[in-house]
């Protein structure tokens, strides 16, 4: 999850355009959007001009591209909440539901961060809520004093998804070594996601030797992100998903603006191409990989 301020500083300034990009054209094969933070509706300007799109609009687009789900990630109690119920009430919608490493230090500050992990140990009981996260440890906006709350929060999340046999949403800024060690020492879940993962080959491989999931996002196709790209390459394909993290990360050519789930397929059609995939049949991997970490999606 990306500051939004930036995105309103960005409108302020006037220097570029926020509105929605056009839809890209269909994929034949349908995928789904691993991650994204649907309780933004308007991107992060939170309400201004242009308008945005409430969370059925988000689905109608994302269906009319070949999008059929998304996972919806919660990052503090109100999100996780909203996350849970947009799963329930939705049924091309799966939650998951945690406290973000950057909100640990705030919660534990005001002496509330057992009580925040309560609440997300209750939300994980519903039956469409199918992962814990987005959990994890952040060296880049989190340092000193806040680091402990971050690794007492983490392990928390993952003995959640080991007790409600979820799968795991890891968010990992600037903390790769941390982040695989704690997972190394602590046992990670079976089904363990590294959302917008942004390591190089050789945590790629890493990575994939554990058993774990890769999640790739629009950054996937920044000029300056060639360490993902050759991590992409080195990734066993049954062990790759994508996402938005939407409304952040809008993929090239649109950087920039809001993202949404419509827009999966501009970063899906990158990704095979840098592969030298197939399209429709990276599609269909792609599709079966998700349900595999997260179940079906319509009971």
């Amino acid at each position: 999850m990306t500051d939004p301020s930036n995105y309103v500083r960005q409108r302020e300034k006037g220097a570029r355009d926020v509105s929605y990009p056009i839809s890209p054209e269909p994929l034949a094969v349908p995928v789904y959007d691993n991650h994204a933070h649907l309780e933004i509706e308007d991107g992060p300007s939170s309400g201004s001009e242009p308008g945005g799109m409430s969370l059925d609009e988000h689905l109608l687009r994302a269906s009319e591209v070949g999008v059929l789900g998304v996972v919806q990630a919660g990052g503090d109690i109100d999100s996780s909440r909203w996350s849970a119920w947009a799963a329930a009430s939705h049924p091309r919608v799966l939650a998951a539901v945690a406290i973000h490493p950057n909100e640990a230090p705030a919660y534990a500050a005001q002496g509330m961060l057992d009580e925040a992990i309560a609440v997300i140990d209750d939300l994980a009981t519903q039956p469409r809520v199918r992962a814990i996260g987005e959990t994890g440890l952040d060296f880049f906006r989190t340092e000193g004093d806040g680091l402990p709350a971050q690794f007492e929060s983490f392990e928390a999340h993952i003995a959640l998804a080991k007790k409600h046999d979820l799968a795991m949403q890891i968010h990992d800024r600037d903390a790769h070594d941390a982040v695989l060690e704690t997972l190394e020492r602590v046992g990670a879940p079976e089904r363990t996601v590294f959302h917008c993962f942004s390591g190089d080959e050789e945590m790629a491989r890493i990575a994939a030797d554990r058993g774990y999931w890769l999640s790739f996002a629009g950054n996937v196709t920044f000029k300056n992100a060639q360490n993902l790209r050759d991590a992409l390459r080195v990734t066993p394909r049954e062990r790759i998903l994508v996402e938005t993290d939407a409304p952040f990360l809008t993929p090239t050519p649109f950087r920039g603006r809001p993202n949404a789930p419509y827009l999966i397929p501009v970063t899906v059609r990158f990704m095979a191409e840098e592969l030298g995939a197939d399209l429709d049949e990276f599609c269909a991997q792609l599709a079966a990989n998700t349900l595999t970490v997260y179940g079906a999606f319509e009971d």
